[in-house]
């Protein structure tokens, strides 16, 4: 018997929620008593921050723009990239050429095949679907939708979840960059979860950075990124040089944790009702973070909570070699309906 693309799509739903469940001893219920949703961008956003961006904050970081110059931060896409967990980027040609000839001129063409995951691999951006927390009520995200209740999500696509919501509005915006590497005097270690950890970024030090830095106090509507020296272990622009061997090791020393902003940065950063963090890491807060019983507690305060998003694995070597701290950031995901996230190269004007 032959089922139903939709009796396939329930099955695997419930067996992801039932997995959840099962493995699930307690559930966490700060987002029905602290009243996380609606947000204060009422019950049917599904855009989260990026609402805060008006015309004056786009004129202002249109004002950024000196020197003429343009950094593209997207790391490439290859199958030896590092990537989280079970991740991977396999792309293939299914012929070469794919197709043709036509015509008398002989023209020919080709196509890639791939299969990845695409919205939360390599340089990739966070959206409203990604990350959730089990309470009591069921699988809470962004703006109180359950995802084990909702019915217009499903495993063919998240629906009011999907990342096309806040790709109907993109990112015109003041980049701040925090040059963690200066202020600490070298690449960043990853965090042991000791007082006073080097690798982890606090609100303090983020004051110090933009003291330090000379630049305006972080605002509403700025996009703030952080450079910890940590992505150069996967090198924007050395990685092809390097043997398999030296590839896997790296990988691995990448894969391992990593320095980033704490829980005080991330509160910080939120009640300067900013719109967007970024970083050279692949989670952007540190891992381990204070909390070692709360790891990625940044994801859930900034994106589940308030609607801040995320854009990880970035190369931010030709801003820092600049010395551009501040500059006019653009970028928008793509509109993939229904995905958690959208890879990309995010540009950078000073």
């Amino acid at each position: 018997m032959r089922l139903s693309d939709r009796s396939i799509g329930m099955a695997l739903m419930l067996c992801l929620t039932s997995g959840a469940a099962a493995l699930a001893q307690d559930v966490n219920d700060a987002p029905l008593t602290e009243s996380w949703a609606p947000t204060e961008w009422g019950a049917d956003d599904m855009a989260g921050s990026v609402n805060r961006i008006t015309p004056e904050l786009v004129l202002d970081a249109v004002g950024l723009v000196k020197q003429g110059k343009v950094a593209t931060l997207g790391k490439v896409y290859a199958g030896d990239a590092p990537a989280f967990g079970s991740r991977g980027w396999r792309m293939t040609m299914p012929g070469l050429p794919t197709g043709g000839p036509f015509g008398s001129h002989q023209l020919v063409y080709n196509d890639e095949y791939l299969a990845t995951e695409i919205g939360q691999i390599g340089t990739q951006f966070d959206g409203p679907g990604h990350i959730g927390v089990i309470t009591s009520d069921g699988l809470f995200f962004y703006n109180g939708r359950l995802l084990d209740k909702d019915p217009a999500i499903g495993a063919y696509g998240l629906g009011p979840l999907g990342v096309e919501h806040v790709a109907e509005k993109g990112f015109v915006c003041r980049g701040v960059l925090l040059d963690a590497v200066a202020y600490r005097g070298g690449q960043l270690p990853i965090p042991t979860g000791a007082e006073g950890d080097p690798g982890i970024i606090t609100d303090a030090d983020i004051e110090a950075m933009v003291q330090a830095q000379g630049i305006e106090p972080i605002g509403e509507g700025d996009c703030v990124f952080l450079y910890t020296g940590h992505g150069d272990i996967w090198h924007p622009s050395d990685w092809d040089k390097f043997d398999a061997a030296e590839k896997t090791a790296r990988t691995a020393e990448f894969n391992s944790g990593e320095p980033g902003f704490g829980i005080s940065a991330c509160e910080y950063l939120a009640e300067r009702k900013i719109i967007l963090t970024g970083a050279d890491t692949w989670a952007v807060e540190a891992v381990p973070g204070e909390n070692a019983d709360k790891p990625f507690e940044c994801h859930m305060q900034m994106q589940t909570r308030r609607g801040i998003w995320n854009l990880e694995n970035l190369d931010l070597s030709q801003l820092v070699a600049d010395g551009a701290h501040e500059f006019l950031f653009v970028w928008a995901p793509l509109k993939m309906k229904g995905a958690t996230g959208s890879p990309g190269n995010p540009m950078a004007l000073y």
